[in-house]
């Protein structure tokens, strides 16, 4: 008992109000493990919510983890919060609670509100400080006048432990720091997105079975350690998103689950508890302190990280209460119906908070369902969230690209359809790490024919993303046309770049991302119909699409798509403008492993109208080729 000692409560009367309301967006600052230094007040504050406990104390290396040394205090106010304040305890320490319910059974816990926790396989909390200096205060000013939906945002898709390698080894996140901004950078990406860096158990979830929602992985080191990551994309005017998983969490002993003996932060009902497909736990969001945890957790990542946005995971299995399960194995709402009424709350709550506390961020959703409104604000009906993934999209476009040429003529619906709904939403076209992984084969893989005609419809399907309404995503290794299946286990296949068609595949995701980022009418009106015109997008039985892509002034770019292995000479596009319409790209370029086929760097225009448009252009259209025109002057 001597290392414990009575000391003045981080909580007000104010926080305990706004705990109990499920309101206080700043509780990660009163919860958790809190270095004290004022005075003769030097130790570590404690404080745990375990409102069904009848013990809680802290044990640790301070205390040689006997629970008799430091017990916590439960609040008189009903809070179900404990506290108290070890003198001895000190930055560096690990610790757990010893909670103990009312049943009189004992569990070692770990702090939900934890900002570090010890390497695996230890599952301790890590009392840890998160000073840090930042030198992002260029790109702070930059953001505050960025507006995201007519930025050129072009996204990386990253996992920090299989990016790169040494000598077999994870690379720490200092020692990736540099070498994955400089690649980022040279390579015209405008944003990183991580996949889950916060404290996971099992490294083969990728991230996605959270167990320390407030801290980053020990895999890589310290939190400062991603601080200075991050710190250093920022100064590269590199935005910086990290996936967060608000849909489930795992059942591992020392997490969330049966936290203090109940069913805390999970659902009691089995029909509402197991996610069926993780097989992990649904958090409960009907309850009040559940997503004030949540909201807290979401917050503290914009606010002590500095990231520019949070990729939301697992949307859709939030939003509907039959997810994945059969008839009678799940529990209608309160009229009756499958949706999830306390999570649809939760998500406008959570992206209302968001956008309050940190006005110039972005939220986006992996939300695989036809849900109205995802991207609309929570005045009007909708859940808040600035960007939502195309999923149909994607589908669509992979469904194509994977049909034997010869019979993509009687699939042409699956080119445009998606311009049916293009506007509905504020979409991220994504390829992902979920399209390469389980069986599903590399971008590269999906492609049929000959090795030279996998290169080339390849650089075809990227080129038709970056040309398409909405922004990027791309999952490392597609860059470079990895041709294995991504495996977390092992670094990217750098040693490909050694041959000329995934060198020419890096040189052409380069410069497609060079050209998105210049040419405003390929990202200014992502959003808007205003920026988007059909020229032609009946011709299925060629398999050539084409349209024009607008800003806000007068700027037009023409892209032009043969999904057929067939050079198409003298082809005949409409254009809104007589003059010189010089070739911005052509996927077909012998830089990038093409044959050279092309339109000897431009072409004038014809006075004869074509395609409801009072002009025209005679073409060669490579064989699967992409092909990127600007009207000059």
């Amino acid at each position: 008992m001597k290392n414990f000692k009575v000391c003045p409560s981080l909580f007000s009367d104010l926080d305990t109000y706004l705990f109990k309301e499920g309101t206080h967006l700043k509780l990660y600052e009163k919860m958790g493990a809190h270095p004290l230094c004022s005075g003769e007040t030097q130790g570590v504050y404690f404080a745990l919510w375990a409102p069904n406990a009848s013990q809680v104390s802290v044990i640790g290396d301070f205390n040689l983890w006997n629970p008799e040394a430091a017990p916590l205090s439960c609040r008189p106010d009903e809070s179900g919060i404990w506290e108290g304040f070890v003198s001895s305890a000190f930055i560096g320490d690990r610790y757990k609670y010893r909670v103990v319910s009312k049943r009189g059974e004992a569990f070692d816990k770990g702090d939900p509100f934890a900002f570090a926790w010890e390497e695996l396989p230890g599952t301790a909390s890590i009392i840890a400080s998160l000073h840090y200096q930042w030198n992002d205060h260029l790109w702070a000013e930059k953001r505050k006048k960025t507006n995201w939906f007519s930025y050129p945002l072009s996204i990386y898709e990253v996992h920090l432990g299989s990016w790169m390698r040494k000598e077999g080894k994870f690379l720490s996140y200092r020692e990736i720091a540099e070498q994955l901004t400089c690649y980022v950078k040279k390579m015209g990406f405008t944003a990183v997105e991580i996949m889950p860096l916060m404290e996971h158990p099992f490294y083969g979830s990728w991230g996605y079975q959270i167990t320390g929602f407030f801290a980053p992985t020990s895999r890589y080191g310290s939190p400062q350690d991603l601080m200075f990551l991050i710190d250093t994309l920022h100064q590269a005017d590199i935005a910086v998103f990290l996936d967060w998983v608000p849909s489930h969490f795992p059942s591992d002993e020392h997490g969330l689950a049966y936290l203090d003996g109940t069913a805390l932060f999970e659902h009691a009902d089995p029909r509402q508890k197991i996610h069926p497909e993780w097989r992990s736990y649904i958090f409960n969001y009907g309850r009040t302190e559940v997503r004030e945890f949540l909201i807290n957790s979401a917050l503290f990542w914009l606010d002590y990280y500095h990231v520019d946005g949070l990729r939301f995971d697992g949307v859709a299995s939030m939003l509907y209460l039959d997810y994945a399960r059969k008839e009678g194995e799940w529990v209608p709402n309160r009229y009756g119906g499958r949706e999830n009424i306390e999570a649809v709350s939760f998500l406008r709550r959570l992206n209302e908070a968001a956008h309050l506390c940190f006005p110039h961020i972005v939220t986006i959703a992996e939300e695989s369902s036809a849900w109205p409104l995802v991207t609309r604000p929570s005045y009007v009906g909708g859940l808040g969230f600035g960007m939502k993934w195309n999923m149909g999209w994607m589908h669509d476009i992979l469904k194509y690209m994977e049909l034997d040429p010869l019979y993509r003529q009687y699939h042409h619906n699956d080119l445009t359809f998606s311009l049916m709904y293009a506007f509905s939403e504020n979409y991220v076209l994504p390829f992902s790490h979920d399209e390469v992984v389980y069986g599903k084969r590399s971008l590269l893989e999906k492609m049929p024919g000959t090795l030279w005609q996998k290169f080339a419809q390849l650089r075809l399907l990227l080129g038709f993303m970056y040309a398409h309404p909405g922004k990027k995503l791309l999952f490392m290794g597609s860059d470079i046309a990895q041709r294995a299946e991504w495996n977390h286990e092992e670094s990217l296949h750098w040693n490909l770049l050694k041959d000329p068609f995934h060198s020419g595949m890096q040189l052409w995701v380069r410069d497609i991302n060079r050209v998105y980022f210049e040419e405003k009418a390929l990202h200014e009106k992502d959003f808007s119909s205003e920026g988007f015109q059909w020229i032609d997008c009946s011709d299925s039985k060629a398999s050539v699409l084409g349209f024009i892509r607008r800003d806000g002034e007068e700027g037009k770019v023409l892209a032009i798509f043969n999904f057929t292995p067939v050079v198409r000479h003298n082809y005949l596009v409409g254009v809104p403008e007589a003059g010189y319409w010089r070739e911005l790209l052509n996927s077909d370029g012998e830089i990038y492993g093409g044959m050279g086929e092309g339109n000897m760097g431009g072409k004038e225009a014809m006075e004869e109208p074509l395609q409801r448009q009072p002009c025209c252009l005679s073409l060669t259209l490579p064989s699967f080729g992409a092909l990127f025109f600007r009207k000059e002057g």
